[in-house]
């Protein structure tokens, strides 16, 4: 039985091809791959293998099949919750900027980012393509980055491709500051800045998850971090971390490898603690150049309930006013 297409139901679609000139010489399943984006490339091989795909009248059973230019046929599908993940759906968005080239978000803890297995509905994705008719133009609905389901905080989403590849340049070249705040276990030890150069990579003891490692030894990408202690008490430390790259859990990754753990963060080593039932973890501040006007732009987010009610458990000062006013832009 074809993983993917398990509670898919028994509705099929036909959905006829033409190879063009463009993909002459190229393996079967990634030409269809192109052709019918909605559908992975690795259900569309479960498909040539059932002899669901028809080229040129006849099945076609091998994956690597090169076909030619002028070459015609036909694959049967089924609707698939990957196939049907990018679909709009209505909600509640805090969008804290917007003109029409760009807007910013202010993503809640809890939000998916986009559809992924465990989650093919109601992430940030499918609330972006209800909320503009344009985003369904755009790959991925205009999302340039991404934050952990359980990571509160701000983000750039594009509103035009133009806008959409600009944004993609400015993050690569690290022209775009994203600043964090943590709340992690144990008291701060040490210098209260420490840059943290760690290559980030999958953890060879655990696939669920990313770890520090040597990448002469395991695959990995170099990543930095800078954190900053905002303040120190009994249970554990107040922190601002500053992405120099962006990998995949590298702020959690990076405080657990130093002694840190993210409150909450039970991946990582963290302990539920202060009200905190998830990693606690916020994207406070995010600015760039706009790709488009030129203009110098700043957002500040104020840590959500849980966060500000986790410091005041731990008896750490926050003061909404003050923490605007110590991080305006400029």
């Amino acid at each position: 039985m074809l993983d993917e297409a398990a509670d898919a139901g028994p509705e099929l679609e036909l959905r006829a091809f033409a190879i063009d000139a463009t993909r002459d010489g190229e393996r079967l399943d990634r030409a269809l791959a192109a052709l019918v984006p909605e559908f992975s490339r690795s259900y569309l091989q479960q498909l040539l293998e059932a002899g669901s795909v028809r080229l040129n009248g006849r099945p076609c059973l091998r994956s690597a099949h090169k076909v030619r230019a002028g070459d015609t046929g036909e694959v049967e599908l089924r609707p698939t919750p990957q196939s049907q993940a990018f679909k709009a759906e209505p909600m509640a968005l805090s969008v804290v900027y917007e003109d029409e080239h760009l807007l910013v978000v202010d993503k809640p803890a809890g939000l998916v980012v986009h559809p992924a297995p465990g989650n093919w509905s109601g992430t940030l994705l499918n609330g972006l393509l209800a909320r503009d008719d344009k985003a369904a133009l755009l790959p991925r609905a205009g999302i340039v980055h991404r934050l952990d389901k359980d990571t509160s905080g701000l983000m750039v989403v594009a509103r035009t491709r133009a806008t959409m590849d600009a944004l993609v340049r400015l993050i690569a070249a690290r022209e775009v500051t994203r600043q964090y705040v943590a709340l992690a276990h144990r008291p701060w030890l040490g210098a209260r800045r420490r840059e943290v150069n760690e290559a980030v990579g999958r953890d060879p003891r655990n696939r669920l998850r990313m770890a520090a490692v040597d990448m002469d030894k395991t695959a990995g990408k170099a990543a930095s971090t800078l954190f900053e202690l905002l303040q120190n008490c009994e249970h554990g430390c107040w922190v601002q971390a500053s992405l120099r790259t962006g990998r995949t859990h590298q702020i959690r990754v990076h405080m657990a490898h130093i002694g840190h753990p993210l409150v909450a963060d039970g991946l990582y080593g963290g302990a539920p603690a202060a009200g905190m039932q998830r990693q606690a973890l916020h994207a406070f501040r995010l600015a760039f150049v706009h790709p488009v006007t030129g203009q110098p732009l700043a957002f500040q987010s104020v840590p959500p309930a849980d966060l500000s009610a986790a410091l005041r458990d731990w008896g750490l000062r926050y003061n909404e006013s003050e923490w605007l006013k110590s991080h305006a832009p400029g």
